[in-house]
């Protein structure tokens, strides 16, 4: 696992720093709990997809709650939670601590963080092959009007330039495409949602995207040149 860090200036009170994860499919938890511990962090930020599906699901679980033990813990949600089956995954998810941010905001620290959920449905059969159906664009343009810096956990990278771009919205930190699966010379190859040589895979975009390989291992395609990936991300005050 690789941690990559940003920095943001912006026009906020104070200096705010996240751990962001995304993609961990039901993987084991201790190493990334351990680097948690480490970062130094103001609260983790969970962009989707950290339980597989109904088959695989509870370490998931016990990530969110191992992080909210330690840390204040937002979560958004992803295509993969849309395959976990249970009717009671919002209790499950409220019960480990952790905020569940779905087409939802709060505020934390002076910073607004909105969670745009999938547009996958509960129990919803997908195909790698189609389109990613739309999100709750009435919840991106409630998010934009708000006031002050805004940061957006928006699970599919796919949705900043149709839904996202063009909108008043500071920050979208973003997974899914877990690094274009194999990269070479710093291209990825495949993304559901995006297709071939997908353009949005990992770093940052326009200084207003920034898109985590991830931390999933449990894919059966392997990584190639492509390591898992936790971020840090500081939300820098301006100065004079």
């Amino acid at each position: 696992m690789t941690i990559t860090e940003y920095t943001i200036n912006a026009a906020v009170e104070n200096d705010v720093r996240f751990v962001f994860v995304s993609d961990l499919h039901d993987r084991e938890n201790a190493p990334i709990i351990e680097a948690i511990r480490g970062s130094h962090a103001d609260a983790v930020l969970v962009g989707g997809d950290f339980i597989h599906n109904s088959i695989r699901y509870e370490r998931g679980f016990e990530f969110l709650r191992d992080c909210a033990d330690i840390l204040p813990t937002l979560c958004s949600l992803g295509n993969h939670e849309m395959k976990y089956g249970g009717g009671d995954l919002f209790p499950r998810i409220h019960k480990t601590g952790a905020t569940l941010l779905d087409n939802s905001y709060c505020n934390f620290k002076g910073i607004n963080i909105g969670g745009l959920s999938t547009g996958y449905k509960l129990l919803q059969r997908q195909s790698h092959f189609e389109r990613t159906p739309a999100p709750d664009i009435d919840f991106v343009r409630k998010f934009s009007s708000l006031d002050g810096f805004k940061l957006l956990l928006s699970h599919h990278p796919e949705y900043y330039p149709k839904y996202i771009k063009d909108k008043n919205i500071d920050l979208t930190l973003s997974g899914h495409a877990h690094g274009g699966q194999w990269r070479f010379f710093g291209q990825g190859v495949y993304s559901p949602g995006q297709g071939l040589f997908p353009k949005y895979t990992s770093g940052m975009y326009e200084g207003k995207l920034i898109v985590s390989r991830g931390l999933s291992i449990l894919n059966p395609i392997p990584r190639i040149q492509n390591q898992p990936e936790m971020l840090i991300i500081n939300i820098v005050r301006l100065t004079k």
